[in-house]
């Protein structure tokens, strides 16, 4: 059952965000399986209290088990550090077994 996980970012420094962590963070989706499916910046916040502005992420993964080996990964534990301090991330996960046709 296919996996998303969603992603939305406030980014406080978007050069050091992109030359680093997004950097970094691309190749290790691809190889634990994943694929980004959607990302735009500058979300509008319709209802609660945080994202207005915010940059917006989906990737698609072939199962829960394939997110959280990426999730968990050494290689990932250190790119996390890349956007210390130059993002505030919610990163949420869904299977998707209502939205396919798996």
């Amino acid at each position: 059952m296919k996996t998303y996980m969603i992603v939305t970012a406030k980014i406080n420094d978007r050069d050091a965000f992109l030359s680093g962590y997004a950097k970094t963070t691309g190749p290790l989706v691809q190889k634990f399986g994943g694929r980004y499916v959607m990302h735009g910046p500058n979300a509008t916040l319709l209802e609660g209290s945080w994202g207005d502005g915010a940059s917006m992420l989906i990737s698609e993964w072939p199962d829960k088990q394939a997110v959280t080996k990426f999730w968990n990964s050494d290689e990932y534990a250190e790119a996390k550090k890349l956007r210390d301090g130059v993002a505030e991330v919610q990163v949420l996960i869904i299977n998707a077994e209502k939205f396919t046709n798996d």
